[in-house]
C-alpha cells in the first residue's frame, strides 16, 4: 500500500466512516461505510477494522460520530459517554482505542452541543492526521536499524491496514525500503485468523517488497539456519515491563533471544501505558470457533475447549529496542522522554 492509501477516513458529505473491510482480505477490497456506533462496535469486534493506532483513530471518529449524529441536545451528554464506553468494550486490551475515544472526549467536554460536534469531528481528524505523521517518522526513525541487505521477520500486521496508512513495524519496512536497502520479509502468517498471510503478505506484494509467508512455528527453525537477520514487530500496549502485542510474539522474541537476533518493537508513544505493569492488563480472549474451524470447516472435535488468547506480554529484557516517533529507545529502558502518554487510564 502506498503512503496515499488509507485504511479508514471520514466522509464529510455523508458524515460517516469510511473503512477497508480488513476480513475480506486478500481476496476482495472492499470498502464499508459505517453511519452508526453500532456498526462501528460490531466492525471492531469482528476485525474489520483492526491494530492498535488504526483503533485510535476508529474510537475518535466513532465519539464524533455519537456526536454529530445525536438529535436530542438534552440527552446529548448522555448519548456520547454511552457510546463512547460501548466502543471502549469492544477490545480491552489495546490502549489505543481508549486513548483515541478519550482524546476526543476531553476536546468536546462541558461544551454546548453544536460547539462540541464540531470540535469532537475536528479532533477526530487530527487524530487520524497526526497518526500517519507519527508512522512516517516512526518508519523514518526505525529505516536504519535494518540492514542493508537481509531479511526481517515479522508477526500479524502491524501495517497501513493497522493504522490511517504507511504502519509501524511495516513502516520501518518500507521506509528501509524507500531508502534504497533491500529488505526481504519472512510474515508469519499469524494463526488462529491469519493476518500475517492475509494482510501483511498482501500489503508488502502490493508494494512489491519480497515477501515470504511461513507458518508460526517455522520462524525458530529459519532462526537457527542463518535465514532471520532480525524482527521488526509492532503493540498493541506497552507497560513500564512488557509489550502486549499478537499471540505469538513473546515465542518469537525468546527464540530471537537465543539465535542472538535483534529483535525491535515498533510503536508511537500513544501506545504506552506507563502507569501499568503486565500484570494490571486483562489480556482478551476470543471465540472458541476461531480456532475449532478452519475456512468453515471443523477441525476440532466437538466438546474440546480451547484457549484462545487474543495477545501475549512480551517482557523488556528480550527487546532489543523501541522504535517510535519521538525516537529510538534502548535497555535500560527510560520513557520519560514520551511525557505522559496514557491519558485513557
Amino acid at each position: 500500500m502506498t503512503d496515499e492509501t488509507k485504511t479508514l477516513w471520514w466522509n464529510d458529505d455523508t458524515n460517516s466512516i469510511m473503512l477497508i473491510d480488513q476480513t475480506k482480505l486478500p481476496v476482495e477490497l472492499s470498502v464499508i461505510e459505517v453511519k452508526t456506533v453500532e456498526r462501528l462496535a460490531e466492525a471492531i469486534r469482528r476485525l474489520e477494522v483492526r491494530g492498535a493506532p488504526a483503533l485510535g483513530v476508529a474510537g475518535a471518529f466513532g465519539v464524533a460520530l455519537s456526536a454529530v449524529s445525536c438529535t436530542s441536545d438534552a440527552e446529548f451528554a448522555e448519548t456520547v459517554a454511552a457510546d463512547a464506553q460501548l466502543l471502549k468494550s469492544t477490545r480491552p486490551t489495546a490502549v489505543n482505542l481508549a486513548w483515541g475515544i478519550d482524546k476526543v472526549l476531553r476536546a468536546m467536554e462541558n461544551l454546548p452541543p453544536e460547539m462540541a460536534k464540531f470540535l469532537a469531528l475536528t479532533a477526530a481528524k487530527t487524530i487520524a492526521a497526526d497518526d500517519e505523521k507519527c508512522c512516517m517518522l516512526l518508519g523514518h526513525n526505525g529505516a536504519s536499524l535494518l540492514p542493508q541487505i537481509g531479511t526481517v521477520l515479522t508477526h500479524c500486521n502491524a501495517g497501513a491496514l493497522a493504522c490511517s496508512t504507511w504502519g509501524t513495524a511495516l513502516g520501518v519496512i518500507r521506509s528501509a525500503h524507500k531508502m534504497g536497502k533491500k529488505i526481504s520479509v519472512i510474515s508469519c502468517e499469524t494463526r488462529p485468523l491469519l493476518q500475517g498471510a492475509r494482510l501483511t503478505a498482501w500489503e508488502l506484494a502490493h508494494d512489491n517488497i519480497p515477501v515470504t509467508s511461513i507458518i508460526d512455528s517455522e520462524a525458530a527453525y529459519l532462526m537457527r539456519q542463518g535465514k532471520i537477520d532480525c524482527v521488526v514487530v509492532g503493540a498493541d500496549r506497552i507497560t513500564r515491563d512488557a509489550v502486549f502485542n499478537k499471540i505469538g510474539t513473546y515465542m518469537h522474541a525468546v527464540c530471537a533471544k537465543h539465535h542472538n537476533i535483534p529483535f525491535y518493537v515498533a510503536a508511537p508513544a500513544s501506545t504506552f501505558d506507563l502507569d501499568a505493569v503486565e500484570t494490571d492488563i486483562v489480556v482478551e480472549q476470543r471465540s472458541r470457533d476461531e480456532v475449532a474451524a478452519f475456512w468453515g470447516k471443523p477441525n476440532l472435535p466437538e466438546g474440546v475447549p480451547v484457549i484462545n488468547y487474543a495477545f501475549d506480554a512480551t517482557p523488556l529484557d528480550l527487546v532489543t529496542a523501541i522504535i517510535t516517533e519521538k525516537g529510538v529507545f534502548y535497555p535500560p529502558y527510560d520513557f520519560s522522554s514520551l511525557g505522559r502518554c496514557n491519558p485513557c487510564r
